[in-house]
C-alpha cells in the first residue's frame, strides 16, 4: 500500500474518532450544566483544555469561556483544527481520495453531516437545538465506524484506519480524565460550590466517554472515583478504555509491515498504564503521570508515521 494512502487511512480514523469524542463532551457538558442547581456554576474552560487549544481560543474569544463562544469555537470554527466541523471536513477531503477504498455509504453519512454542520449550524448551536446537532455528529460517526467494520475489507488499509482510531481515543480518553477530574480529586477553593455534586460530575466524567452503564455492570456499586479511574484507564474489555485502545493496537502491528520502533514506544506505554496503581496516583499526582502517558502515546504515533507514512 502507498504511504500516502496508509496515511489518509489512519488519519481518517482519527478524525471520525475526534469529532465524535468532541461532540459528546459538549453533549454531556451541556447537560450537566442543566443537571445542577442554578446557583452553581460551571465553567466552560474544561471542554477547551480538552483538546489543548487554549492560546487559540484566548486570541479569538478572549478569556472569558461564554458558553457560546466555546461551543461555536469546539462545534464549528473552522480555524480551529479540533473543531468538529474542522474533524469531519478533513475526514471528508480524504474520503474524495480514498473513496474506493471504502464502502459507498460511508461518504453519505460523512457528506450529510458535513453539509448540515456547513449550512445551518449556527443557528442550532443554541441550548434548544445543540443536542439535535450534535446527536447528528454522533450518529453519523458511529454509523460510518459500524459501516466500516461491517463492509469494509479487513484488509492492510482497514488496519491502518484502525490504529488511527484506538491512538485517537487512547489520547482523547486520557485527556477528558485530565481536565475532567482535576476538581474532583483535589478540589481548589473555587470549587467549593461543587462538593456536594461530586457524584454527578463523576458519573459525567463517565458519560463524556459513553462509559456509565457499562460501569455499572462492571463495578455493580455506586459510582467511586478510583473505581471510574481504574475502569477508565485499565480495562481490558471497555473500548475507550486506554488499555483497550493499546491492546488494539498490539493486536493490529502484527498484521502490518514490522516496526520495532513502534512495538516498543507500544510496550513502554502499555507497560506504564498496565502497571499503575490508581490508588497512589490520586494521592501523589494523577496528573503528571497522565502527561506521561500522552507522552508516551504521542511518541507512539511518531513511531508509527515514520515506519508506515514517510516517503
Amino acid at each position: 500500500m502507498l504511504s500516502r494512502v496508509a496515511d489518509d487511512l489512519y488519519w481518517f480514523g482519527r478524525y471520525i474518532q475526534r469529532a465524535e469524542n468532541t461532540a459528546r463532551a459538549i453533549a454531556v457538558h451541556s447537560n450537566l450544566v442543566l443537571d445542577l442547581p442554578r446557583n452553581v456554576a460551571v465553567g466552560w474552560s474544561a471542554l477547551v483544555e480538552i483538546l489543548g487549544v487554549d492560546d487559540l481560543f484566548r486570541a479569538r474569544y478572549g478569556t472569558g469561556y461564554a458558553e457560546a463562544d466555546v461551543v461555536r469555537f469546539l462545534v464549528l470554527d473552522a480555524d480551529n483544527p479540533g473543531s468538529v466541523a474542522s474533524s469531519l471536513a478533513s475526514a471528508r477531503e480524504i474520503l474524495r481520495t480514498v473513496r474506493e477504498s471504502m464502502p459507498h455509504e460511508t461518504w453519505e453519512h460523512i457528506n450529510n453531516v458535513h453539509l448540515i454542520l456547513q449550512e445551518g449550524g449556527e443557528r442550532l448551536l443554541a441550548r434548544s437545538r445543540r443536542q439535535d446537532l450534535l446527536q447528528h455528529v454522533l450518529d453519523a460517526a458511529l454509523m460510518t465506524y459500524g459501516i466500516l467494520i461491517a463492509s469494509m475489507s479487513h484488509d492492510v488499509g482497514f488496519q491502518f484506519m484502525r490504529l488511527g482510531t484506538n491512538l485517537e481515543q487512547a489520547d482523547m480518553t486520557t485527556r477528558i480524565i485530565d481536565v475532567r477530574t482535576s476538581s474532583l480529586i483535589k478540589p481548589r477553593a473555587a470549587d467549593e460550590a461543587l462538593r456536594p455534586f461530586q457524584n454527578i460530575q463523576w458519573m459525567s466524567v463517565l458519560n463524556s466517554l459513553t462509559a456509565y452503564h457499562m460501569y455499572r455492570r462492571h463495578e455493580r456499586a455506586r459510582v467511586r472515583g478510583t473505581a471510574v479511574l481504574r475502569y477508565l484507564l485499565q480495562d481490558r474489555e471497555f473500548p475507550r478504555s486506554v488499555m483497550f485502545c493499546l491492546n488494539m493496537i498490539g493486536a493490529t502491528l502484527p498484521k502490518l509491515p514490522p516496526s520495532r520502533a513502534a512495538e516498543r514506544a507500544l510496550e513502554r506505554t502499555g507497560a506504564v498504564v498496565r502497571d499503575a496503581n490508581i490508588e497512589r496516583l490520586v494521592e501523589s499526582g494523577l496528573h503528571d503521570w497522565l502527561d506521561e502517558v500522552q507522552v508516551g502515546i504521542g511518541k507512539l504515533h511518531e513511531a508509527i508515521a515514520a515506519s508506515y507514512f514517510k516517503a
